[in-house]
């Protein structure tokens, strides 16, 4: 044969090693396996690579409910690779522990205030109480007075010396504050009252007198030099404390100073009354 022809052998060797190069290289697995099957004499059909994957995974896939042995190693590729369940920790009955109850502990030291908190709203109106019991009564109701009226029936003429109008004639001494024997008010009730002071003057001569208060003038009454003899008056209101004194006083005698008055008629008063009490608001 020429050239041609070993050109053509060599061809045909290459397609037959092609061919034949699957089958053979299945021959030593399956030998493999052989072993490993006890009392099978048949060899097992060829597998395509699903059913050998399968084959895989059941070989290293253990049963339901078998333990998985210690010296199997499992590949973390593997689909449904078995997870190590914990050892169940042992349970203690605590009730067989417990001892008896001790003592109450020191109270704790108080802890910090808390930040005050903003006002909540307003609640419902609760329903109405009951009615309470009566008290107890109450101190009586004081009512204060104090009051005077006092005339004159005899004519006074000035000397040397301050006089002090005394009179004889009693109209109005409530708890005889007015003495008639000085010809002063003493004031026991303290408070605001009212003073009026009535008189007739003298012909041709002055009259020249002044309200006193505890030694102190505070308004006067005066009349100059007439023919005709004339009612004069004078009133105001002073503010009193206890043990205060209220008179008239007939100026001294510089001038000729009188007033008049008859035995017949009263022709001189003095008034006065309480108005406010110093305890009340």
């Amino acid at each position: 044969m020429g050239s041609p022809g070993w050109g053509l052998a060599l061809v045909c060797c290459l397609l037959l090693a092609f061919a034949c190069g699957p089958a053979l290289s299945l021959v030593p697995r399956v030998q493999q396996e052989q072993p490993e099957q006890e009392g099978t004499t048949e060899p097992p059909p060829p597998l395509d690579h699903t059913d050998r994957a399968e084959e895989k995974h059941e070989k290293y896939s253990p049963s339901q409910g078998e333990e998985l042995p210690t010296s199997q190693c499992f590949r973390c590729c593997d689909p449904a690779t078995p997870l190590y369940q914990a050892a169940p920790v042992p349970q203690i009955n605590i009730t067989i522990l417990k001892g008896e109850k001790g003592d109450r502990g020191d109270r704790g030291l108080q802890g910090k205030y808390g930040k005050t908190g903003s006002a909540g709203a307003r609640g419902h109106i609760g329903p109405k109480g009951q009615k309470g019991s009566m008290g107890a009564p109450g101190d009586r109701c004081k009512n204060h007075y104090a009051a005077f009226s006092v005339g004159r029936k005899k004519p006074l003429h000035s000397n040397e010396y301050y006089q002090t109008v005394v009179f004889d004639t009693e109209f109005v001494n409530l708890y005889s504050h007015f003495n008639m024997f000085t010809g002063k008010f003493y004031c026991y009730v303290p408070g605001i009252y009212f003073f009026s002071l009535n008189v007739h003057t003298w012909n041709q001569k002055e009259t020249y007198l002044h309200i006193m208060k505890n030694g102190e003038e505070v308004v006067i009454l005066y009349a100059q030099v007439s023919d005709r003899s004339i009612m004069q008056s004078q009133s105001l209101m002073l503010e009193l404390r206890e043990q205060d004194e209220v008179w008239v006083r007939l100026f001294r005698g510089e001038r000729e100073n009188a007033i008049f008055s008859d035995e017949f008629d009263t022709y001189i008063t003095f008034s006065g009354y309480l108005v406010k009490h110093a305890a009340e608001p």
